[in-house]
C-alpha cells in the first residue's frame, strides 16, 4: 500500500512538471496513472481540474471538482482541501460569467477555510454581483417618468415624497446631474443640509458646467452658516454666468453674512497668501508669540515699520487684536 502511494506520489510530481510546461495532456495522463494508484487522493482531482481549467473545458473542471469534495468527505480529507476544491469550482463559474454560483461556491469554501485571498475573491464577485444589479437596472425613460413625479410633488410641497422619486429616479439613471440637483433641493428644503451638500457636489462632479450645482451648494452652504464657503460655490456659478440674479444675489448674502462672522472673515483671511507668508515667517511667530503673553511687547515691535505693516495687516483681517 505504502509502495503505491509513494508511486502515485512521483506520477503526481511529473503531472505537476507537464503542467507547468502547459503540456495538459501529458499531466492528465500522469493524474490519471496516479488516481488508480491512490484514488482516495483529492489532490489528484483537484489538479486536474486546474487542467481542465486551462485547456477551457469549464464543465468538465466542475465536475471533476465536485467529485474531489465527495471523495474527500467520503474520506474525511483535511478540510482545508475540500476548501481548494470549492474554491476551484468558484473559479471556473467566475469564467463562465456566472457570479452567483461562483459567490456560492467561494462561501462554499470559506465555511471550510478561511482563506484571505479566498475572502477577498469572494468580496470582489459580491461587488460585481452589485454592480451588474444596478447597470441591469438603468432605464433613463423609467428615470424620466420618477423624475417627473418627483417635479410634480416638489411643486405640490410634498418634499418627502419628492425625494422618494427623484431617489428612484437616480437608481434608473445615475449619470444625471440634474436629478442630484433636483434631491438636494428636496433636502434643502427638509433641512436635510448633510444630504442636500453631497447632492450637490455629485452633481457638480457629474457635470462641472451646469450652474444649478454650484447653486444648491452655495445654498446649502448658506443655511449650515459656512458662509466663505458659499461665496465660494456662488462664485463658481458666476464664473459660469457673470449675470445670473440667484448667483449675484447669493454671494451678496454670503459675503454679508461673512462680514457678520468673525470666524468666517478669520477662515477667509487665512486663504489668503499675503496672511500665510506672514504667520509662516519664523520672525513672526517669535513675535506673535511674545505679543500674546506680553501686550506691551507689542509697543515695541510696532516701532519697526516692516513688522508694524505685517501686525496691521493680520489686525485688519481680524486674526490678531490689541488689547
Amino acid at each position: 500500500m505504502a509502495d503505491s502511494k509513494r508511486k502515485a506520489l512521483e506520477e503526481k510530481e511529473k503531472g505537476n512538471a507537464a503542467y507547468k510546461q502547459k503540456n495538459f495532456d501529458v499531466a492528465l495522463q500522469h493524474y490519471d496513472a496516479a488516481l488508480e494508484l491512490d484514488p482516495t487522493n483529492i489532490t489528484l482531482l483537484t489538479n486536474k481540474g486546474a487542467v481542465f481549467y486551462e485547456q477551457g473545458k469549464l464543465d468538465e473542471c466542475i465536475k471533476t471538482c465536485e467529485e474531489a469534495v465527495d471523495k474527500g468527505r467520503e474520506h474525511r480529507a483535511d478540510y482545508k482541501l475540500i476548501a481548494k476544491a470549492l474554491s476551484r469550482i468558484a473559479t471556473a463559474y467566475l469564467k463562465k460569467d456566472d457570479l452567483n454560483a461562483a459567490l456560492n461556491y467561494y462561501n462554499k469554501s470559506l465555511t471550510e477555510h478561511r482563506q484571505p485571498d479566498i475572502v477577498k475573491k469572494a468580496q470582489e464577485v459580491q461587488q460585481k454581483i452589485k454592480e451588474k444589479e444596478l447597470l441591469a437596472y438603468i432605464n433613463p425613460e423609467l428615470s424620466l417618468q420618477e423624475k417627473e413625479k418627483g417635479n410634480q410633488a416638489f411643486k405640490e410641497g410634498n418634499f418627502p415624497l419628492a425625494v422618494q422619486h427623484y431617489t428612484e429616479a437616480i437608481k434608473r439613471n445615475p449619470g444625471d446631474a440634474k436629478i442630484y440637483s433636483n434631491r438636494a433641493a428636496c433636502y434643502t428644503k427638509l433641512m436635510e443640509f448633510a444630504m442636500a451638500l453631497k447632492d450637490s457636489e455629485d452633481c457638480i462632479r457629474l457635470d462641472p458646467k451646469f450652474i444649478k450645482g454650484y447653486l444648491r451648494k452655495g445654498a446649502v452652504l448658506l443655511a449650515m452658516k459656512e458662509p466663505t464657503k458659499a461665496t465660494i460655490a456662488y462664485q463658481r456659478a458666476l464664473d459660469l454666468d457673470t449675470n445670473n440674479s440667484e448667483a449675484l444675489d447669493g454671494y451678496r448674502k454670503a459675503l454679508m453674512a461673512e462680514s457678520e462672522d468673525p470666524e468666517a472673515v478669520k477662515q477667509k483671511a487665512m486663504s489668503n497668501p499675503e496672511v500665510q507668508q506672514i504667520l509662516s515667517d519664523p520672525a513672526m511667530q517669535m513675535i506673535l508669540a511674545q505679543m500674546s503673553k506680553d501686550p506691551k511687547a507689542a509697543r515695541e515691535h510696532l516701532k519697526n515699520p516692516d513688522v508694524a505693516a505685517k501686525i496691521e495687516k493680520l489686525m485688519e483681517c481680524g486674526i490678531v487684536s490689541l488689547r
